[in-house]
């Protein structure tokens, strides 16, 4: 039996997003169009780029120029959504500190949400969450591959990092390979690479197809708050799918894109790409010019990687090789 799993990007809930909150409450982030393509899936995972807390005091590290808290009532945008789990492996999870980190665990604990890529010591950031849906057993895991000062080590909070510049580590690669024998399908969630880049670097795809011969089912990568194109089964970088970010008028920072995977016996199948338009501190389904560009700026980046993609009902389809 087939079922569908979605993922999205970058989910930045602090800053701007949390002012819309605290005005607006946490129900009118998403359009209803989004939520319709979220209900269309039966597991949905997505890079969480903020801790979500009011205590803390922001992370003190030369050059970091932003710290992203959002408030607990954030958690309900992401139940309204029907997320499953969320990885936490990136550079902002640490924003304000391990007080943060733990009442951001927590809160989506109690809201039924996983977590992945970040924890209480190294072996739980390094936890994967197994999650069932349509009787498919899915593990996930998370990895970051920037900042080093935020690495999870014994008996400190932190996150999965591995140095990727310098391949998939060993341990990385083998926890892949064991969960692929007890689940069957893995989806690994790396966050890599600098922001703003158009095509994914070298590095980036040399550990790709690392994790990929490692046993990773699905690869889905963010970082770069645009998206990049498919190289099955990587999804390089999903975008952004929510922030108050300044728009880069080239990049296009502010168009973006929602995945859905079909995923049976086999593995996953097919990538849909459904078009977002991001506006200030709120996500809906893209129209028009913005959804003509998405599709071609998407079609493009695929073809980079001689990945071939179908236009079907305002979307774009990548399917598995055969």
């Amino acid at each position: 039996m087939a079922i569908t799993v979605a993922l999205a990007g970058d989910t930045m809930l602090g800053r701007g997003v949390a002012r819309e909150i605290a005005e607006s409450g946490p129900h009118a982030l998403f359009s209803d169009g989004v939520r319709e393509v979220f209900a269309e899936a039966d597991l949905a995972l997505l890079n969480l780029e903020c801790c979500v807390s009011e205590r803390g005091r922001p992370w003190d590290a030369p050059g970091k120029p932003f710290h992203f808290r959002a408030p607990p009532a954030a958690v309900e945008a992401l139940v309204d959504l029907g997320v499953d789990c969320v990885t936490l492996a990136n550079n902002h999870a640490l924003d304000f500190g391990a007080e943060a980190l733990a009442d951001t665990l927590g809160l989506l604990g109690r809201a039924g949400i996983r977590t992945v890529g970040a924890g209480a010591d190294l072996a739980e950031a390094r936890e994967p969450a197994v999650l069932e849906a349509g009787g498919a057993r899915i593990a996930v895991v998370g990895v970051t591959d920037h900042p080093a000062d935020f690495a999870a080590g014994p008996g400190r909070p932190g996150v999965a990092y591995a140095d990727l510049r310098h391949g998939v580590p060993d341990d990385l690669a083998r926890r892949i390979r064991e969960l692929r024998d007890e689940a069957g399908i893995v989806v690994v969630m790396p966050h890599w690479g600098p922001n703003m880049t158009r095509e994914p670097l070298g590095y980036v795809r040399r550990a790709a197809r690392a994790l990929v011969d490692a046993g990773a089912s699905l690869v889905a990568g963010s970082s770069a708050h645009v998206f990049h194109g498919v190289a099955w089964p990587v999804m390089f970088d999903m975008g952004d799918f929510i922030d108050d970010y300044i728009v880069d008028e080239m990049l296009r920072n502010d168009l973006g894109l929602l995945f859905l995977v079909t995923v049976d016996g086999g593995g996953p199948s097919r990538i849909e790409a459904v078009p977002l338009r991001l506006d200030f501190a709120h996500t809906r389904c893209a129209e028009g010019a913005d959804r003509a560009w998405i599709i071609e700026r998407f079609s493009t980046a695929c073809r980079l990687f001689g990945t071939d993609v179908t236009v079907e009902r305002g979307r774009v389809a990548v399917d598995a090789p055969l």
